[in-house]
């Protein structure tokens, strides 16, 4: 089995946010080229979960695919935090709902042909109301989402997020064990 060989790289352009490189490879059948690589942060989501099978999910608006939908809690993993962290943090300053222990479900690359950016996600089995989001500007609202209705926003192109769909769709598949 081949794989490409990587003879070098060269940042093009780095944020806090993305890192864009160019990437000198060369493939197996002996093909030269450069290819795009962008980089980004490492992030965290919670799907949280209460104990009537529905999920927590924020309507918000996407500028830059100029797209309005149904997402989970997510944001970058800080220096120094594990992605738990990072996912229970998110949630309360999203939402404003505190999460007890999170449970990890999976790490996933959205898009490794070309994106190195690694997603982990969480289950949290319920949360509590301790106040309004820190952040206004994150979501137009906040409900509880039936599990059994994430098919069908799905097919209205109301929940496009990759994360999304991906702890969603994990989550509702019942490769999560109920508790005990």
């Amino acid at each position: 089995m081949s794989q490409w060989q990587v003879h070098g790289e060269r940042s093009v352009y780095d944020s806090r946010w993305v890192q864009l490189d160019l990437v000198d490879v060369e493939l197996p059948d002996g093909q030269r080229f450069e290819h795009h690589v962008v980089r980004m942060q490492r992030v965290a989501g919670v799907v949280v979960l209460d104990e009537h099978q529905r999920v927590l999910l924020m309507w918000r608006h996407r500028f830059i695919t100029e797209t309005w939908g149904w997402e989970i809690p997510m944001g970058i993993v800080e220096a120094g935090e594990t992605g738990a962290e990072t996912g229970a943090r998110e949630v309360l300053e999203e939402t404003g709902w505190r999460t007890g222990p999170l449970e990890f479900l999976l790490r996933y690359q959205p898009a490794n042909g070309i994106v190195d950016s690694e997603h982990e996600l969480y289950l949290a089995r319920g949360a509590e109301l301790v106040g309004e989001p820190a952040d206004a500007t994150e979501a137009t609202r906040l409900e509880w989402v039936p599990l059994a209705d994430i098919p069908g926003l799905i097919v209205k192109g109301e929940l496009v997020s990759g994360a999304s769909l991906v702890g969603l769709l994990y989550v509702r598949s019942g490769a999560v064990a109920s508790p005990s």
